[in-house]
């Protein structure tokens, strides 16, 4: 069908990548694939079609339910994807962020009794 987007295009304007540009990047990586086959940036994307995006740390499944003309409010999303990624991949995301956050460089020995009311405090321990 001639209205088919290109992939790139859909990623951008489905708010995944903030420009085409990291859209297309991606593609040339091999980090979004459609079905199990890696996508390049210009191939048209179909209504029904399952993309799989890997973006930092987490790999989004996304379903094509139909095509934008330019890009969408987040409010509106749901029109036009449907997120297929397993709650336990943002979970993994989630736990990765607060394990960077409690890391701590090598040298700087244990927590000081300050650091330690400091984190129990930012996950609510206290």
């Amino acid at each position: 069908m001639a209205d088919d987007p290109r992939l790139d295009k859909w990623l951008w304007s489905v708010r995944v990548f903030k420009t085409r540009a990291e859209a297309t990047a991606a593609c040339r990586a091999g980090k979004v694939l459609i079905g199990e086959l890696e996508a390049k940036p210009g191939r048209d994307i179909h209504v029904g079609e399952t993309v799989t995006v890997r973006v930092g740390a987490i790999t989004r499944t996304l379903k094509v339910v139909a095509h934008p003309r330019s890009r969408v409010a987040a409010k509106q999303l749901p029109e036009y994807l449907t997120d297929l990624t397993p709650a336990a991949e943002y979970e993994r995301v989630k736990q990765a962020g607060i394990e960077h956050l409690l890391a701590r460089q090598r040298g700087e020995g244990r927590p000081t009794k300050k650091d330690r009311r400091e984190m129990g405090r930012l996950f609510g321990f206290e």
